[in-house]
């Protein structure tokens, strides 16, 4: 009895979950761990507060925290304000073309923050096209640049986040609800805000808590349209990458800081959340309100308009691509100019860019189907802390785990900086929750007993599980790789920190060549991944048949 007791612990999915966490323990936690420690350390390499000391003093530094602070909550306050309305009228009205503004919606949030940064540059930029158009009719326009400009950029590149999680909580609504408020002679107006927004309420906070997050960690956009108005994640990279000399300690210092913001608001979500949960039938959805023609004109438009400023920097970056340029100046005519330069300057970021996310993405799905199965369906305390592991690289900054991986394999026994492995493992630990989530997503709905029956007639757990199981996970794992795949070829936070020149990719190429003012080189670059984000989001929804959310 007890061999057999044994021979069943120690199967394939023992030794599975003992590899999984062994990779976190290397590539994850032992980074963090580096970091952690190397935040208690002076330049000499002696034990010191006087990084987190310098943070508390000097307010050129702690002014940076609540800056971020207050460009997050502006930020989540402007999706908030702009997502739940939206999502609300295209959820309860027969407005026209809700497919066409899902898409651009979801399009719009895929696209990385600073592609939206440069596009906006070049719209109400100082040499702007409508600040151009606006100055010859006498009107002087704010400039882009500064508080207003991250928030305008963050604002609209990240409600997406609050609309998707609306509108899938309104659609899942029982009308009955509603209804009895109104058979009890609630106005609609009341019954909105009495009935429907206290039970989203939780979803709400969930999109608010990605916006806030999302802002937070970002340094592409603040790094490109800041100027003057330094945030916590740009001053992490000056500090770390300095020219003149950075200081590691301090740093790393300022990256605990920042993990620690994260953390603690998604920490207060939930438990704010965990108080107003809600359970609720869905076998009645609400019925979609059918409007007159004025109304749903007038609300239809609205709608596009939002969604249009929403996709406008897409179609910015794709057709100033096709510009000529004089230097960083674009001027009259088109030309195949830009994609020229890209493909003989830099088709080496081209092909790092495919190449490194390829290999991240077979991996990805290797551990991911692994992982997803080991949290569903063989739960216990190990499998919540794996969990755990898996989601915390998520509300991580990109930068603050390029960091930690840099100081953990600089020196010692694994040595990976400035390898291609280095920016592998980055991508792996850092975009594979999507493809655990919606691989888990779709394994609840696997029925236990074909597997238990396969293993009854004789045949091994593993290749049961592959046999049988991962089959049917098959559409949750294409769909979570293919959101992967999207996020990884679009990644600068841990690129920008871990690349040197053999082994930079797009989205460090579109930056720099930002920074050089080389406009025309960084809208096509920026149009190669705009169209592969494109391709690859068609290939979602034609897989997933609009059955996984891309949030």
């Amino acid at each position: 009895m007890g061999k057999t007791l044994n021979r069943r612990n120690l199967d394939f999915w023992f030794f599975a979950k003992i590899g999984i966490f062994l990779i976190f323990a290397i590539f994850l936690m032992y980074p963090f761990f580096s970091l952690f420690g190397r935040s208690f350390l002076s330049y000499e390499g002696e034990f010191t507060l006087d990084n987190f000391k310098t943070f508390f003093t000097y307010k050129y530094y702690y002014e940076t925290l609540f800056r971020s602070l207050k460009v997050s909550a502006s930020a989540t306050i402007g999706a908030v304000i702009i997502g739940v309305p939206l999502a609300y009228i295209t959820s309860r009205y027969n407005i026209w073309g809700k497919r066409i503004v899902n898409v651009m919606i979801i399009m719009s949030l895929l696209s990385p923050p600073f592609i939206g940064a440069y596009s906006w540059i070049l719209l109400l930029g100082r040499n702007g096209t409508i600040t151009r158009f606006l100055d010859t009719l006498g009107i002087h326009f704010p400039s882009i640049y500064g508080f207003w400009g991250i928030i305008l950029v963050f604002t609209l590149k990240l409600y997406p986040y609050v609309y998707l999680y609306v509108s899938g909580a309104l659609d899942s609504i029982d009308s009955s609800l509603e209804e009895a408020a109104e058979n009890l002679g609630m106005s609609k107006w009341k019954r909105m805000m009495t009935v429907t927004f206290p039970v989203i309420l939780p979803t709400i906070a969930a999109g608010a808590v990605m916006v806030f997050m999302s802002s937070l960690a970002d340094f592409g956009t603040p790094m490109l349209i800041g100027e003057g108005y330094k945030v916590l994640p740009v001053l992490v990279y000056e500090e770390f990458m300095s020219e003149m000399g950075g200081n590691p300690g301090l740093a790393s210092a300022l990256s605990i800081i920042v993990v620690c913001c994260s953390l603690s608001v998604l920490l207060y979500q939930k438990r704010v959340v965990a108080k107003k949960q809600y359970t609720m039938s869905t076998l009645r959805p609400p019925k979609i309100e059918q409007l007159k023609i004025i109304p749903r004109v007038l609300l239809t438009l609205g709608v596009f308009i939002v969604t249009s400023i929403t996709f406008l920097p897409q179609v910015v970056v794709v057709y100033t691509s096709f510009l000529k340029t004089n230097g960083p100046v674009f001027v009259k005519g088109f030309s195949l100019d830009s994609y020229q330069t890209i493909f003989y300057k830099l088709g080496m970021n081209i092909r790092n860019t495919f190449t490194y996310s390829t290999v991240a993405i077979v991996l990805i799905i290797g551990l991911g189907i692994i992982i997803a199965y080991l949290i569903t369906k063989r739960r216990s305390k190990s499998s919540d802390i794996l969990d755990i592991l898996v989601m915390f690289p998520y509300v991580i900054p990109g930068a603050v785990l390029g960091i930690g991986l840099l100081l953990a394999f600089k020196k010692g026994p694994i040595v990976l900086a400035g390898t291609p492995y280095i920016m592998i493992i980055a991508y792996v630990i850092r975009k594979m929750p999507f493809t655990v989530r919606s691989s888990s997503a779709i394994l609840q709905q696997v029925d236990q007993s074909v597997e238990e029956a396969s293993i009854n007639l004789g045949v091994s757990p593993m290749k049961s599980f592959f046999l049988i199981t991962a089959r049917l996970m098959l559409p949750g794992i294409v769909s979570g790789a293919i959101l992967s795949w999207i996020s990884t070829i679009n990644e600068l936070s841990s690129s920008i920190m871990l690349y040197t020149g053999k082994t930079a990719t797009i989205s460090v190429a579109i930056y720099t060549e930002v920074v050089r003012a080389s406009f025309g080189t960084a809208a096509a670059l920026a149009s190669i991944l705009t169209l592969a984000t494109l391709l690859s989001f068609v290939l979602f929804s034609i897989i997933s048949k609009g059955k996984v959310s891309v949030v």
